[in-house]
């Protein structure tokens, strides 16, 4: 297994007033160690060249979910070849509250707004800062190869933003949906078209309770109303020759994806117990994310093959193309 070490940078938000104008980044990288003196009193391993330069995985979180939950994710793509990046926004959220948060700007998911700019304010900053780094990794990022990987409102932006920036060449969502708030001033039961010109992966968790417990802002008739991330394959996405792919994970819930989990904030107490066992929902994920990625990233047979064969995973309770 590879040695996976991390180092630490930061992004300013533009438009935005201390203390809340700054975004900490934490980037995890193949190391390898040399027992040099220099690594000993510092604590920072040399990066591995040999996969260099390395795509990137920008992990983008939901709502109040610390970036330490997406550490074991970050580290998994790591070992495959592609540097994973976590960032803490803490923002303003609904209602003047302030928080962890991917960054929404509300006037763009608007009617008068939507597709015409980024809903996520904090991606180009972000990225912009990571071409910016000193330290190992610094020249060994390629940065016209970027992946966005978006957990619930971070899932939500990275589906309505991708297409504004043109090194993201694939998106991969947990949880997430691009169904949009009739307090934006959308008719009831609206889905957005994604804004994403490249291939998307959605993986849901057949036990998410956080997506129905807030079906309701969507307007529709809890009788007659349709899961959201269904509906977003069908009617948000376009049909990529099958590069598109909707992937149900048995017995999942909505914060599958988060290890571990902080009950003391955002909205686990909605979510509905997983079945099964949650470490082996978080593997078969990993396998998924890390394939698709490197799939659209780096491309090859090996990683499409590795891709067809995961969706066979008796661990998958559903999959569909498009």
């Amino acid at each position: 297994m590879s040695t996976i070490r991390s180092v630490w940078w930061a992004a300013t938000m533009p438009g935005h007033e201390p203390p809340f104008d700054t975004a900490h980044l934490r980037v995890y990288y193949p190391a390898v160690p040399d027992g040099s003196d220099r690594e000993r009193l510092s604590g920072v391993m040399a990066a591995d060249t040999s996969g260099a330069p390395y795509p990137v995985a920008l992990i983008v979180s939901g709502v109040n979910v610390g970036q330490e939950a997406y550490r074991w994710l970050a580290c998994a793509l790591a070992e495959r070849g592609i540097v994973a990046v976590t960032y803490d926004w803490v923002g303003t959220l609904f209602g003047g509250l302030h928080g962890i948060t991917p960054g929404v700007d509300l006037d763009a998911a608007k009617p008068d707004g939507y597709g015409t700019r980024p809903t996520c304010p904090s991606l180009r900053p972000v990225l912009d800062a990571l071409a910016t780094m000193t330290g190992p990794v610094a020249g060994l990022l390629d940065l016209d190869r970027v992946a966005l990987i978006g957990h619930s409102a971070g899932g939500t932006v990275a589906l309505q933003s991708a297409r504004f920036l043109p090194e993201i060449k694939a998106v991969a969502t947990y949880g997430a949906h691009t169904m949009v708030a009739t307090m934006l001033g959308w008719p009831a039961g609206t889905v957005l078209p994604a804004q994403a010109d490249c291939p998307v992966l959605l993986v849901a968790g057949e036990n998410d309770g956080v997506i129905n417990g807030s079906a309701d802002r969507y307007g529709e008739d809890a009788a007659t109303r349709r899961d959201p991330i269904t509906r977003t394959f069908d009617e948000a996405l376009p049909d990529r020759d099958g590069a598109n792919l909707l992937v149900r994970l048995a017995g999942a819930n909505h914060f599958g994806i988060v290890h571990p989990v902080d009950h003391t904030a955002a909205r686990a107490f909605l979510d509905l117990p997983a079945e099964g066992d949650p470490a082996e929902h978080r593997a078969l994920l990993a396998d998924l994310v890390g394939a698709f990625c490197r799939t659209h990233l780096r491309g090859g047979p090996d990683a499409q093959a590795e891709l067809d064969k995961l969706i066979e995973n008796p661990g998958v309770a559903a999959v569909r193309r498009r």
